[in-house]
Parts: C-alpha cells; sequence; structure tokens
C-alpha cells in the first residue's frame, strides 16, 4: 500500500533540542535575576530542580504537559520566594514566555527544511510531538497541516493516542501513514503498534535496541526522500 501521510516527531527529529532548551533556560534565569533580584536574593535557583521533582510527583494531571509543568514549577518557586498567590502567577507566566521565546528559536539540522519541503509537494505531513515546540514559532506553519502534541492530545508518546488521534484525523489507514523519528520506543515502536509504517532517525550511530526493526533508517537528511520513495513505492 503507496504512503499519504507522513506524521514527524520533532525533538531529536528536526533539531537538537537538548541544547536549545539549555540555552532557553539560562536566558530564563539571567531574566528573573534582573528583574526579580528580592526573588532570587530569598530562592536559590538551583533548588527548581528539586521543585520541579515535586511537582512531576504531585500532578500527574500535567505531567504530559510541558508548558503547564513548566508554568506550575515557576509558580511554586515565586511562592516560596516570597510572593503572593497571584504575584507568583504573573511573575511565573512572563519567566516562562522568555524561556519560551528560546524553546522555539531552533536550529534545523542540515537539509532538514529543503526535505521537508520537498516533501510537502507530494505528501500530508503532521506534527507528533511530546514538546512543547510551536510549529508557527519555528517556522514549520506552511509545512505541517496539524500538530499534535502530548498537551492537545492529553497523553505523551508511546500511549497510542497521539497516533490515534492522527489516524483519525487523517481519515486514512495506518497502514498509508509514515511516522518519521528518533526514539526507537516512543517513535517507533509505537506507531508500529497502531498498524503505521516506520522511520527512524538516527543520527548518533545508536544501537537499536531488542525489539522488531523500522521499516526504514537514514543517518543523515539526504537519505530522507530516497527512503520515502522505496517505502511509497515511488
Amino acid at each position: 500500500m503507496t504512503i499519504h501521510l507522513i506524521t514527524f516527531d520533532l525533538d531529536n527529529t528536526l533539531w537538537d533540542v537538548e541544547p536549545i532548551v539549555a540555552r532557553a533556560e539560562k536566558t530564563m534565569r539571567d531574566w528573573i535575576r534582573a528583574q526579580h533580584p528580592a526573588f532570587v536574593a530569598r530562592f536559590d535557583l538551583r533548588e527548581m530542580s528539586r521543585v520541579r521533582h515535586e511537582v512531576v510527583s504531585e500532578r500527574a494531571d500535567i505531567a504530559h504537559d510541558l508548558t503547564a509543568l513548566r508554568i506550575e514549577v515557576l509558580r511554586r518557586a515565586f511562592v516560596e520566594g516570597g510572593y503572593a498567590p497571584a504575584d507568583a502567577l504573573q511573575a511565573a507566566q512572563a519567566a516562562f514566555d522568555v524561556y519560551y521565546e528560546g524553546r522555539n528559536a531552533v536550529e534545523f539540522f542540515p537539509g532538514a527544511l529543503e526535505a521537508l519541503t520537498t516533501l510537502r509537494a507530494a505528501f500530508d505531513l503532521y506534527a507528533l510531538s511530546n514538546g512543547n515546540a510551536d510549529i508557527g514559532r519555528v517556522g514549520l506553519g506552511h509545512l505541517f497541516s496539524r500538530h499534535f502534541s502530548a498537551a492537545s492530545v492529553g497523553a505523551a508518546k508511546p500511549d497510542p493516542r497521539m497516533y490515534q488521534a492522527a489516524i483519525a484525523a487523517s481519515g486514512l489507514p495506518p497502514s498509508q501513514i509514515l511516522h518519521v523519528g528518533d526514539h526507537p520506543e516512543q517513535d517507533i515502536a509505537a506507531a508500529a503498534a497502531v498498524g503505521m509504517r516506520t522511520l527512524w532517525v538516527n543520527f548518533s550511530d545508536q544501537i537499536w535496541p531488542d525489539q522488531p526493526p523500522a521499516d526504514a533508517e537514514i543517518t543523515a537528511f539526504d537519505q530522507l526522500l530516497p527512503a520515502v520513495k522505496r517505502l511509497a513505492g515511488r
């Protein structure tokens, strides 16, 4: 069966997310130090990881929603630093806005945008991501017709609901959908479990785990178009 839709993971598939998040967090902390010096005098920013652990443990309802989770961590930190509840929430939202601007300043892997642009001419493209990148702000709004995130679906991969939402929206049988992602379990195994075809993005020469392999594997984006053509029978 041919492929009519290609779904893409975002973080670590189209860009390296770790340095992006690290830079965004540093920018946010620098902003907090400049804008809230009294808070920093009372709250050690190194304690933010402890607050995050507490929030993740106590708020299972938002653990999949990285935006809500980060705002709640910041809100609790500001409360611990002496802010009134309303002021803490306002400060948390402002700090998150600073973080989020940096979070969406992505650097695409070489060839990623070119490959997506070429694919968009022949296939419908969806984004499926556990992360909270904004496809419009990162420059992908004209390429992806739909974006399913853990926050919008209510569950993070490998939970099948994100894949099922994409399948339902497309109206296609899963065998006509190809999922492209970097994570063996969250992307490849989870997509295969609902009947989708799979392509593993392996830019760091990982050893494949002990599980059924993906339908195809690439180690650079210049391999993506030939791999898709083979899988689509074109």
